[in-house]
């Protein structure tokens, strides 16, 4: 995932915390303010007919002329009286007031009220449980009840308070057992509160929509603010650190300011390219002298070589030479020293034909013969009277095979006497194994013997031309140089190795019936 991606995704989660916090809080305190809202309208209500009721039982009640929908109270004595002129009145305590203004109220749906005790005169004013809980606890000290009611899916505020005796009330309730200043009951007054939660609910409606289009664009400000500010600068650094070191960075700025992280980054990053490529060129020239220190040190080895194995014929060819002058006379003397003439120029040639052998690249000879045999003909014949020597032929090739058979003659020839020499005098054994792939493209041969095996330290120098741990005159160090040089020329590899127990293990991979170049294609 991106990094602008997650910036953003983390941004809206913060936004939408926020926004799920403030939407919470500013619902619940419309919620507070409407429900106190509803409470002043009912206190203020209660105080309006509390007044009323005290003004008429400060009148000692109302009479109203008697007609059809005005009756008596018959809760009240004397309830009924006559005037002079004959015309009946009936009279209206605080309690029936109250209760038919309730009736008015409700029908222009301004709320409902009315009076209720413990032991009401009338069995209409019985309290239903809001007011019996209220009363409950108008006796026990509290000065009002309020509660949040929902009935058939409407909401209302129900407030209550108590109703203390006073002079007045005694006219009619002294026969009820009530006391100055005893509560008789409570004035229950109803708000409906539909109303508000319609407009709670539109407003938190209102809320969400504003949220959600703020969610949007905070979201897609910080996207477009990201992507130009970090975004697009952080991908012209890559860009160039990806092209580093084909193209150079010096001098750019890549449009980015010094003053901020990301120009702070780009100069770092630029300050380290300069660091480098000083390395660099340090290296460079390290390399370069180090090559040539190597150089050096292999043409010194390769002269030193070549000095051991030319000076030490040339100086037994000019020992003869000046035998030879001193004895002039000597027929039989100068036969003898003829011959070893020849071989010192005989040496001296078979060490110049490896030398060149180790760069020349002339196509091998490929053709078919019977590895098997060669090996066995190679090894037998350089053993020939080494009596302590013991030959243990493990041979699976089993058929003829196509390859440079004299390049690989050479080799075995070369990998015989070295194993015959590390043996020496001592009595060992010589091991040579051979086999197949399963696909018959691929030979493999390995040769181990028990003499005291290679020097840890040597085992990646033994293919270096004239390298050798042989005393003077014993080796030229090409032998093994050559070989190396002839299985890769055959596109195999060679390997060396000591074993666990004694001596050294030389290990050959050949690929067979392919030619190494297009010249030996050629000739196949």
């Amino acid at each position: 995932m991106q990094l602008k991606t997650k910036l953003i995704l983390l941004t809206s989660l913060v936004v939408c915390l926020s926004y799920g916090v403030t939407f919470y809080r500013t619902s619940s305190f419309q919620e507070e303010l409407v429900v106190e809202q509803a409470t002043q309208q009912a206190k203020m209500l209660f105080n309006q007919i509390r007044l009323t009721r005290q003004w008429v039982s400060d009148h000692n009640g109302l009479f109203f002329v008697k007609t059809s929908g005005v009756e008596s109270n018959p809760f009240l004595p004397h309830g009924e009286i006559q005037d002079s002129e004959g015309n009946w009145l009936v009279k209206r305590n605080p309690a029936m007031v109250t209760r038919e203004l309730s009736v008015y109220a409700a029908r222009e749906g301004m709320g409902q009220f009315n009076v209720t005790s413990m032991n009401p005169l009338n069995p209409d004013n019985a309290p239903d449980d809001f007011e019996q809980r209220s009363l409950v606890k108008f006796g026990s000290g509290a000065n009002e009840a309020i509660e949040i009611e929902k009935i058939e899916g409407k909401h209302r505020l129900r407030y209550m308070a108590p109703l203390i005796v006073d002079n007045n009330c005694l006219d009619c309730h002294d026969n009820q057992g009530y006391v100055l200043g005893d509560i008789r009951g409570g004035m229950n007054v109803t708000v409906p509160m539909d109303w508000a939660y319609a407009e709670i609910k539109e407003n938190n409606l209102m809320l969400l929509g504003i949220a959600l289009v703020t969610i949007i664009i905070v979201s897609i400000t910080i996207y477009l603010l990201f992507d130009s500010l970090v975004a697009r600068r952080l991908k012209l650094l890559t860009d160039t650190m990806d092209s580093y070191p084909d193209e150079s960075v010096r001098g750019q700025f890549l449009g980015i300011e010094i003053n901020d992280e990301i120009g702070v980054l780009n100069k770092h990053f630029r300050e380290l390219c300069d660091r480098f490529e000083i390395s660099q060129n340090d290296l460079n020239e390290t390399r370069e002298q180090v090559f040539r220190n190597e150089k050096q040190a292999a043409l010194g080895r390769l002269v030193a070589g070549i000095s051991h194995e030319i000076n030490n014929p040339l100086g037994g060819m000019q020992n003869c030479i000046q035998t030879m002058q001193r004895n002039m006379d000597h027929p039989d003397l100068q036969d003898r020293y003829l011959t070893l003439l020849n071989q010192g120029l005989q040496r001296i040639k078979e060490t110049v034909r490896q030398l060149l052998s180790i760069g020349r690249k002339e196509p091998l000879e490929i053709k078919t013969g019977d590895l098997d045999m060669i090996i066995r003909d190679c090894f037998e014949l350089t053993c020939v009277g080494q009596k302590q020597i013991e030959l243990n032929f493990e041979l699976g090739v089993g058929q003829p095979v196509t390859t440079g058979i004299e390049a690989l003659r050479q080799v075995v020839l070369n990998l015989a006497g070295n194993a015959v020499q590390a043996i020496g005098k001592n009595i060992g054994v010589i091991t040579v194994a051979s086999s197949l792939s399963r696909d018959k493209k691929t030979m493999y041969l390995e040769i181990s013997d028990t003499g005291p095996g290679i020097e840890a330290e040597y085992l990646d120098k033994i293919f270096e031309p004239f390298f050798t741990t042989k005393e003077v005159g014993e080796g030229t160090g090409l032998g093994l140089s050559v070989s190396h040089s002839l299985i890769k020329r055959l596109g195999g590899e060679f390997s060396a190795k000591n074993n666990p127990d004694k001596g050294a293990c030389f290990a050959l991979m050949i690929p067979l019936q392919q030619s190494p170049d297009n010249e030996a294609k050629g000739k196949k």
